[in-house]
């Protein structure tokens, strides 16, 4: 029997990227017909006619499925929305607008014919970033890797195949907060990796912009590691000591030279400077315990208004 390959493509705003897109698809799997194939495109919420473009082109290819969320969750639900509904033997994640290369899927296929569970695909150059955002997204992943347990991959993002029990394992993570690069290091399996160079965005315009990647950056940070609540507690220790070892200077000065009255500035400084570390602690903590309260709400992650066109 032949195996089955979903490729997963979550959508935002791509009507101009998918009549692109799944013609390239097509080709691949009429190429590589020994296996059957499926393409599920995951609609997060578009405000253009993504939806519409999605009807035409299903009415072209049967391969095409498609998902229709409620409303915009975020490309780390709609991926999860994904995993929830993909039939395939393996799955394989990638953008709409084909900076992920589809004539790179063969590659990932062979990887795993050879046993591999996850083939994750790293970038050789990361395309037209700006040269800020690469060097930001370079300390972000440096950050990571030193402040959790887990191995973090630099320059690779979604764009892989897995293995259907590693599609089972994340299906199981259902937490709201979601950071998948994150889980696709958790739940382990045996990886390697192939590499590829970014395209060129094809059409419409990226929704990662800065205020996008720093929260995700954030979400990262939060989700896998307690360094920032220890990073308090060592600020706290410390700034605890130096008080001490003031007061101690303030106390023998005042012993020994009597008690002016001066110190007016320091006294500001010291009060400012200590508000600023309790209020940073404070926020540090609140931004864990947010997570906690959505967490315990246990709601479920997304709502599917259609499948297909037809209600669930």
């Amino acid at each position: 029997m032949k195996k089955l390959i979903s490729i997963l493509i979550p959508c935002y705003n791509e009507s101009a990227s998918l009549p692109l897109l799944i013609p390239k698809l097509e080709h691949i799997a009429n190429k590589y017909s020994h296996y059957n194939w499926e393409f599920l495109c995951v609609n997060d919420g578009s405000k253009d006619n993504t939806l519409e473009v999605l009807r035409e082109l299903r009415g072209k290819y049967s391969r095409l499925n498609y998902i229709d969320l409620s409303r915009n969750y975020g490309k780390e639900t709609a991926m999860l929305a994904g995993f929830d509904y993909v039939k395939g033997d393996c799955m394989v994640i990638m953008d709409a607008d084909l900076q992920h290369p589809p004539h790179v899927i063969p590659q990932m296929l062979e990887k795993w014919q050879e046993g591999y569970d996850d083939i994750y695909a790293s970038r050789i150059t990361r395309g037209k970033e700006s040269w800020l955002r690469k060097k930001l997204s370079l300390f972000y992943y440096n950050i990571l890797q030193r402040t959790t347990r887990l191995e973090v991959l630099p320059n690779v993002g979604d764009f892989r195949l897995l293995d259907r029990s590693c599609i089972e394992a994340l299906k199981k993570m259902r937490e709201n907060n979601r950071y998948t690069k994150g889980m696709f290091c958790y739940i382990g399996y045996k990886k390697t990796h192939v590499a590829f160079e970014t395209e060129d965005r094809i059409a419409g315009e990226s929704s990662m912009n800065y205020k996008t990647l720093f929260n995700l950056a954030i979400e990262g940070i939060l989700s896998y590691t307690t360094v920032p609540l220890r990073i308090a507690t060592i600020v706290g220790c410390v700034t605890s000591l130096l008080a001490f070892v003031y007061m101690l200077v303030i106390f023998i000065r005042t012993i020994l030279f009597g008690d002016p009255v001066e110190g007016y500035p320091t006294m500001i400084i010291v009060i400012l400077s200590l508000g600023g570390i309790q209020l940073l602690a404070l926020g540090i903590l609140g931004e864990y315990l947010g997570r906690v309260f959505t967490e315990t709400k246990n709601r479920p992650v997304y709502f599917v208004r259609t499948y297909n066109d037809e209600k669930i």
